[in-house]
């Protein structure tokens, strides 16, 4: 396997508006240098005085240079065959597709993130910038922000990387698209203007028919593994199926998942119900025992008929948190169901646990602290807001929790935020609580204690 190692610089701005000034190519196997190809581009374009100052790179030096149509042969006979590798590839590689594209050429290669590998195989670093962690490895960069100096300190980088774990760095090779597997009327190019932003995602089939709805912090990354996923019949099913994708940009990612599961309620998508899975299985319960005692268990929430305290992704992720209150509020690990004896719990035995596990501490004491954790994780008859990022650096979002109850979301910008409280449920969308609702937003609160609430 061969690795094309690139660089380039370009006029600034957006990978749509950007042209490339120059690029450098380095043809590598992993272990060794095999070829080079490094040009000045002419951009058809002036370039920004604020990018000449950057690379030094000016508008007399591309007087002369190809242009990119007059390069893009040697590119692509020159990548044929090998992974397309860079620092931060994402703006590299989308970049050079996005120049041939402009020439009606659909340019696809496999392609590797050594950023992303870096953090992965040389973890510990302050900074993953190509300048900082070259120079804290002793790698040699001469000619930074020019491409030729930068693709050649990426591909020393990518030596080291390779040297170190081959089989690690290959799990960052991604593939793109393979317009054959997937719909023909899927629109591609449509798909490459959805950003890698957190939101929901709904697919739709040549029938106009909603067959399903997802959520994630990153909904291009998320939508590009439901169009590779060849692991199962159902994802290949649902693959071929996609004839339409429409998405909704949310901020945060607890209103995502509010929203998610209210679509799913309200559409029920067909590929939701036979793929759906329990986001949280387990979930903290509790009862009251013949002597007064409050005991809390971690069980299985499709079980219960009740509401769960809170929820978890795992038994695991339960037990470690329960476990966690215990040694934290000296609550008694018999009656966490954490500790199985007819007598005195293990934490007795080290002065943790006061005693109730054989009546020593009186349950009213002992139910307070039980109460204390159980009041922190519930918000019962509480009125607040959570405040988190909107979807544009000029709003926020804000859920609203009225006497304990889930009551909806919505967007609010700024300058209405500086105002009183009092006008922020004017921007809300009102929505019916539900258990599922309930549930998100405990577990989310648990999971996010620094989260922004604001009491009225």
């Amino acid at each position: 396997m061969h690795f094309v190692i690139c660089d380039i610089e370009t006029t600034g701005g957006s990978p749509k508006s950007s042209k490339i000034t120059e690029i450098a190519m380095y043809k590598h196997d992993g272990v060794n240098f095999i070829d080079e190809f490094v040009t000045l581009v002419n951009p058809d374009m002036p370039i920004p005085e604020f990018i000449v100052r950057l690379t030094g790179i000016s508008d007399k030096m591309v007087e002369d240079a190809p242009r990119f149509y007059e390069i893009g042969k040697k590119i692509i006979e020159f990548s044929e065959n090998c992974v397309f590798v860079a620092h931060n590839v994402g703006f590299d590689y989308g970049i050079v597709r996005h120049e041939f594209k402009s020439l009606g050429y659909d340019y696809r290669r496999p392609h590797l993130c050594t950023v992303r590998a870096s953090r992965y195989i040389l973890p510990g670093h302050d900074s993953y910038s190509l300048g900082k962690l070259t120079r804290s490895l002793g790698i040699e960069l001469k000619g930074r922000h020019r491409a030729g100096g930068d693709a050649h300190a990426t591909a020393l980088l990518f030596e080291m990387l390779f040297a170190k774990s081959e089989k690690n760095l290959m799990t960052f090779m991604q593939e793109d698209l393979n317009p054959k597997s997937l719909h023909p009327n899927l629109d591609l190019e449509a798909l490459e203007e959805i950003p890698n932003k957190t939101g929901i995602y709904k697919f739709f089939d040549d029938a106009n028919r909603l067959i399903y709805i997802g959520k994630s912090k990153h909904i291009r990354k998320r939508i590009d593994q439901h169009l590779k996923n060849t692991k199962t019949k159902k994802g290949i099913e649902m693959m071929t199926e996609i004839c339409r994708i429409e998405f909704e940009l949310t901020g945060s990612e607890l209103i995502a998942l509010l929203y998610e599961s209210n679509l799913i309620k309200k559409h029920k998508p067909i590929y939701n119900r036979t793929l759906r899975k329990n986001l949280f299985p387990y979930g903290l319960f509790y009862f009251e025992d013949s002597n007064g005692y409050l005991h809390l268990y971690i069980d299985k929430t499709d079980k219960k008929l009740e509401t769960p305290i809170t929820t978890f992704t795992s038994k695991a992720d339960g037990v470690s948190y329960l476990t966690y209150q215990c040694d934290k509020l000296n609550l008694c690990q018999k009656l966490c169901g954490l500790y199985k004896t007819e007598n005195a719990c293990f934490g007795y035995q080290i002065k943790n646990c006061q005693g109730a596990c054989i009546q020593e501490e009186k349950p009213e004491t002992y139910n307070l602290r039980v109460q204390s954790l159980i009041n922190q994780l519930t918000f019962d008859d509480s009125n607040f807001y959570i405040v988190e990022n909107g979807r544009e650096r000029n709003e926020k979002c804000i859920i609203l929790i009225e006497n304990g109850s889930y009551r909806g979301y919505g967007f609010v910008p700024f300058y209405v935020m500086k105002h009183n409280n009092k006008t922020w449920k004017n921007h809300i969308d009102f929505m019916q609580e539900d258990r599922d609702a309930r549930t998100i937003l405990n577990y989310f609160l648990r999971k996010n204690p620094e989260i922004n609430i604001v009491h009225y």
